[in-house]
């Protein structure tokens, strides 16, 4: 008989996904990835740096809600990546009115309308990719929701560089966004209780 068991992974420090697959994620263990982007722009604003798609796993979205907060007019986090299926709170923390509403573009659109100070609003993103945030009142604010297929994804920090823990061993296409950078795909190959490192070279800005 097949042994099934729960796991849970840390996410970039947002809580905990859940996943349900055969032991140690198919028998083989996880290992690390640990890479950097080569860019200028990395000083700028985080990027998120993930793996594009583990197959013979299902993973379930974490039990407590990822915030996208409104403080100052501005979106806290300005990047925030979450499994695909997750509902994610959007309160008004401000102490002026808001209009969170998606760019065109955006891969999940929105528009909750405007809402009061002490507000909370909610927005299920089921759908892998990129969301452009706005808000109808404030036009200078901006943010994004990066909605990935598996957990398995780390913010980077202003220098680039970006730790993603528990990956099965495997081969993957390890990608990233970053709103000023042009997005590439390298090959990795994680080994059970190994540590992979990768390095984004050569970026173009957008």
């Amino acid at each position: 008989m097949k042994r099934v068991a729960l796991w849970a992974v840390a996410v970039s420090g947002l809580g905990l996904a859940f996943f349900t697959g055969s032991e140690a994620a198919g028998g083989g263990g996880t290992g690390t990835v640990k890479g950097v982007l080569k860019s200028p722009y990395v000083r700028l604003a985080e990027g998120v740096a993930f793996i594009e798609r583990v197959d013979g796993l299902k993973f379930e979205p974490p039990p407590k809600n990822p915030v996208m907060d409104q403080k100052n007019k501005i979106f806290t986090p300005h990047l925030l990546p979450v499994l695909a299926g997750t509902t994610v709170d959007f309160p008004n923390t401000d102490d002026v009115r808001h209009s969170v509403f998606s760019r065109p573009g955006s891969k999940s659109p929105f528009n909750l309308g405007q809402y009061d100070a002490g507000v909370v609003k909610q927005v299920k993103f089921e759908e892998v990719g990129v969301t452009h945030l706005g808000c109808n009142i404030h036009s200078e604010m901006s943010g994004y929701i990066v909605v990935c297929q598996n957990p398995y994804f780390a913010v980077t920090d202003r220098k680039g560089e970006f730790t993603i823990p528990d990956v099965p061993a495997g081969s993957f296409k390890l990608t990233f966004f970053h709103e000023k950078i042009q997005a590439v795909a390298l090959d990795v190959t994680v080994e059970a209780g190994k540590e992979t490192s990768v390095e984004f070279a050569n970026l173009k800005r957008k």
